[in-house]
């Protein structure tokens, strides 16, 4: 279960409070890019980033000189999925289906060189599974260039919001269309490099991914 904090309990829209912990695995497990807010030379930013998760911890990386990730003060990441537009019989109601996750934190610089691969496999194998063991494993210049960090997702909280739109009694007999618009991704044909210097087969863990959905 997820355990609320000040800053993770919802106060608006309660019933779209999740407090498994399944579910935060879920919203996670489910998506390529999160958003790194962060406090930088005193002002905020928010940076899209690529991310992996081993049990219980989160994991980010950069470039040893960026500026996100300069310090290891308090930080909030951001996963979400849009599912579908909602479309009201009134502007007012319309709105998203959605699962999202926000965790906060303060993040530690991963030092310990097995955790650092172990994290990077994570953020690779997030993007493209199975990619970590077909392409070249980084040299020590590039880890050296690279910044790992880890982050605990003991606090976070996990909105989900599905369904029809929920109109105004008064608004029912309204004669405007209403309803969702679903919106789902897939992927396309992959697309190979120009650069190869032979004709090689797109990988299985590649072309796998083209008939799946997200």
């Amino acid at each position: 279960m997820l355990s609320p904090t000040p800053r993770t309990t919802l106060r608006r829209s309660k019933e779209r409070a999740r407090t498994d912990r399944e579910d935060l695995y879920a919203v996670l497990d489910a998506g390529l890019i999160c958003h790194l807010g962060v406090v930088a030379d005193g002002s905020p930013m928010v940076v899209p980033t690529g991310y992996g998760r081993i049990d219980d911890t989160l994991y980010l990386h950069g470039s040893t000189g960026s500026t996100s990730l300069r310090g290891t003060g308090e930080v909030c990441v951001t996963v979400t999925h849009v599912d579908g537009v909602v479309l009201a019989r009134s502007v007012f109601h319309h709105s998203v289906n959605y699962r999202s996750a926000m965790i906060y934190g303060r993040p530690r610089l991963v030092e310990d060189d097995e955790e650092r691969l172990a994290g990077l496999r994570a953020i690779t194998e997030q993007l493209a599974p199975g990619q970590w063991s077909a392409a070249r494993p980084p040299s020590r210049k590039e880890l050296a260039a690279t910044a790992v960090l880890a982050l605990s997702l003991a606090e976070a909280s996990v909105k989900i919001r599905q369904g029809p739109p929920v109109d105004e009694e008064e608004d029912y007999a309204l004669p405007v269309w209403a309803g969702v618009l679903p919106l789902r991704s897939s992927w396309g044909a992959p697309e190979a490099d120009p650069a190869l210097i032979m004709d090689l087969d797109v990988p299985p863990h590649i072309a796998s991914r083209t008939i799946s959905i997200r």
